[in-house]
């Protein structure tokens, strides 16, 4: 049997040296998603009865106790939400910032838009969003809603907020050229050292604006968040699934909660869960 080259047993020790780096980093990763500690008062703002049970039962999926952990959420912060849609996570941030310190709602203005379908969908999310506010005064009557023009996002006065957070909607600012906007209205907001966390539905690579599966490569979002002036912190994958082959028919939204698919399929999406997705704590300098 011939001996290796030299070059090639160079080769084969950079690919090892490369596999054994990615393990780690996928290993230390992991670790840093088990190790995220959820306070006592934060886990209690998850388990509280007042939640939608249907809400509830995404949790599973979700981890909203370890995500907004890893977040930093504490309870004397000023939070931004963008797009809440229907307040899943309002339901936990409302009633635990409620004494101590402040949530925000950044909604769509619908007059900004020009009349039609996407006006009127806006339109009725505000609208739900405020009727599931004014129905349950315990736990919202102190959350602020602020209306923003997506073509020209502002979230509140410059320097403002301890945290701003959005959950799945990156992939609807790059297909409609608002995400530069978007990211730049975030980091407006913040103050000095606060945070930035993002949860996205996760490609196995980087896609094109003009994609339509609701997915986004983990390398765009940190490079759109970089070119704001945002710094990564730290990623995790507490809500990372592996059983997603993100080649599904209809996107993200063959998978649960959506379910867009053939009534046959149910079982196989099932077993799927919902979509695999990053993770990523940014900082404000």
């Amino acid at each position: 049997m011939n001996k290796p080259t030299p070059l090639l047993c160079a080769c084969l020790l950079g690919v090892s040296a490369l596999l054994s780096s990615a393990a780690v980093e996928a290993r230390d990763s992991a670790a840093a998603s088990a190790q995220v500690q959820v306070p006592a008062s934060l886990q209690a703002a998850v388990d509280a009865s007042t939640r939608t049970p249907a809400n509830v039962a995404r949790d599973v999926y979700r981890h909203p106790a370890q995500t907004l952990a890893f977040f930093g959420l504490q309870p004397g912060q000023t939070v931004v939400e963008i797009t809440p849609g229907g307040g899943w996570y309002s339901e936990i941030l409302a009633p635990y910032l409620r004494d101590g310190g402040k949530y925000v709602a950044a909604v769509v203005d619908p007059a900004a838009l020009p009349a039609g379908g996407g006006r009127d969908y806006q339109q009725r999310s505000r609208d739900g969003l405020a009727k599931k506010f004014s129905e349950s005064p315990a736990l919202f009557d102190k959350a602020v809603e602020v209306a923003y023009d997506p073509a020209a996002p502002v979230l509140g006065a410059p320097n403002s907020a301890d945290l701003v957070l959005t959950f799945r909607n990156v992939h609807n600012w790059r297909s409609s050229g608002q995400a530069e906007g978007m990211f730049g209205a975030f980091f407006a907001v913040l103050k000095p050292g606060g945070t930035l966390g993002v949860v996205e539905h996760r490609a196995k690579a980087d896609v094109p604006a003009e994609d339509k599966s609701g997915y986004v490569g983990q390398a765009q979002v940190i490079a759109m968040a970089e070119a704001a002036g945002f710094k990564l912190d730290a990623s995790s994958e507490v809500n990372a699934n592996p059983r997603d082959t993100k080649d599904h028919p209809n996107g993200v939204w063959t998978l649960p909660p959506s379910n867009n698919h053939a009534a046959a399929d149910a079982g196989k999406y099932t077993a799927i869960g919902e979509s695999d997705r990053m993770t990523l704590r940014f900082v404000k300098p």
